[in-house]
């Protein structure tokens, strides 16, 4: 009986431990310089992040004058967005309205459909200006069928408030300071989000700001910049985990690739 009853408490030790390891999280990455999970570090965290340290065509990227051309084969920057079902969620890192499915409509960039799939915020942006940052960025993240992806970006300066924010502001206080809380939206309009912004704005190839940083995303980074108010970044730096309330990946090298702008004929302006 004693022997059978040891037998017992070692399986019960050996299960509760198994039962332990697989409850680890994964690394996480994270945005202090310095530290093992900071951004110069990422591409070691994990073997399937190797990109993050080793790509050469990754993201954010200084748009600066200099390096920009004016290319005539960019077209008018359309979209296809309708209300869709959509729930907002507090991933740790950021806050993200995901819609469900494909429902939310989408962009055509050159001929390809991509469908809004999610857009969350980096503060302060990610993206900058001839070197100059910006408050708040927004990344309206899109797929197309054959899993390709497209980002929109778009930039915020502190200002007035923002309204497709000031709509969410009730339900991202719901998910603060709740890791992978989410909280159902109903329907939310993605047009909103980008409403108003002009016709001008950069493309170039790049990648995912976060881990894994995959490679071969279309970027679109609007040129018109929107305007947030300090009570709204609050709100959205607050929300996250302590360590995320500066949550923007640093400047990456270009390395020679080309930077497209697109301006409207002036009959269109």
């Amino acid at each position: 009986m004693k022997l059978a009853a040891i037998s017992v408490v070692l399986f019960l030790v050996l299960l509760s431990s198994a039962t332990s390891n697989g409850d680890e999280k994964e690394p996480e990455f994270g945005y202090k310089k310095g530290t093992k999970t900071g951004p110069e570090n990422w591409g070691r965290i994990r073997n399937d992040w190797i990109t993050c340290g080793k790509g050469k065509s990754q993201s954010p990227i200084d748009l600066g004058d200099k390096m920009v051309r004016r290319l005539q084969r960019l077209r008018r920057f359309r979209t296809s967005y309708v209300p869709a079902d959509a729930a907002i969620k507090n991933r740790g890192h950021d806050i993200a309205v995901i819609w469900n499915g494909d429902e939310a409509g989408g962009i055509t960039i050159n001929r390809t459909e991509y469908k809004l799939k999610q857009l969350h915020w980096h503060s302060p942006s990610e993206h900058s200006i001839n070197r100059r940052r910006f408050s708040l960025e927004m990344h309206m993240v899109h797929q197309s069928a054959d899993n390709k992806t497209a980002v929109v970006g778009i930039l915020y300066k502190t200002g007035l408030p923002d309204p497709f924010i000031h709509k969410l502001e009730r339900s991202i206080k719901k998910v603060k300071d709740k890791t992978d809380k989410e909280e159902e939206l109903g329907a939310v309009d993605p047009s909103h989000a980008s409403r108003r912004m002009g016709q001008r704005y950069y493309r170039y190839m790049g990648s995912l700001t976060t881990p894994p940083c995959s490679e071969g995303v279309i970027w679109t980074i609007l040129r018109k910049v929107k305007t947030v108010s300090k009570k709204q970044l609050r709100l959205l730096r607050r929300a996250v985990d302590d360590d995320y309330e500066n949550n923007s990946r640093p400047r990456q090298p270009i390395n020679g690739r080309l930077i497209g702008l697109y301006r409207p004929p002036k009959h269109e302006n």
